[in-house]
């Protein structure tokens, strides 16, 4: 069943590390889960992201070796670990994306003219450092999203960035300087216990704001 109670969701999230080693995600509540992950919102609707998932022992071994140690519980009980990537070439498929936008009556042929003409040429004449900032700011996006969505499904998640960036794309047979690695999730059911869960603290919510003057 899947959790509706927003304030659940959002407020009761927390970062497990102890998963039911015994609980499987299908492929097809994935495929459900990354559908309503990429609504999320991007820069320009570039939507610069890629997921990959390894759910059997082989891929999360594989996964295992570029993680630090004290990643490894999670690694070694989740149903799966989701690695996200911001994809820096996200650009050359515009012009695909929204002329089917228009194709399909969405947009007028004067709108899709001004995307093409103003969004398209910053990313075609911008610089690789343009791209790839970009493509990590969507992907985190896309990644809280990912972790809500779950939390909707019925499941738990940890988001990790202890690890060996320069082995992670190459481990998914990926250009490495096309794809970069925003952050590992570790997904599935916990198997904590209030008892055993860590209760972290918040900083007093006056200190992190301000009203400019």
């Amino acid at each position: 069943m899947k959790n509706n109670d927003f304030t659940d969701v959002v407020q009761n999230r927390h970062s497990v590390r102890t998963f039911d080693p015994d609980v499987k995600i299908s492929h097809e509540e994935f495929k459900q889960m990354f559908a309503e992950t990429i609504t999320a919102p991007s820069a320009c609707d570039l939507q610069a992201w890629h997921f990959e998932v390894a759910d059997t022992p082989e891929t999360k071994a594989k996964v295992r070796k570029y993680m630090m140690k004290f990643n490894y519980p999670q690694v070694d009980t989740s149903s799966a670990i989701v690695q996200v990537f911001g994809y820096v070439d996200a650009y050359k498929s515009y012009k695909a994306m929204w002329t089917k936008t228009y194709e399909e009556g969405n947009i007028t042929k004067e709108k899709l003219n001004e995307i093409l003409g103003t969004f398209l040429p910053l990313y075609e004449n911008g610089d690789y450092q343009l791209r790839a900032t970009d493509a990590i700011v969507d992907s985190a996006l896309a990644s809280m999203q990912f972790m809500l969505v779950a939390r909707n499904h019925g499941y738990d998640t940890n988001p990790i960035a202890g690890y060996d960036t320069t082995k992670v794309a190459e481990t998914f047979g990926l250009d490495a300087k096309l794809y970069v690695p925003v952050m590992a999730i570790a997904i599935g059911k916990s198997k904590e216990t209030p008892e055993t869960h860590t209760k972290t603290v918040r900083y007093p919510v006056e200190q992190i704001y301000h009203f400019a003057e």
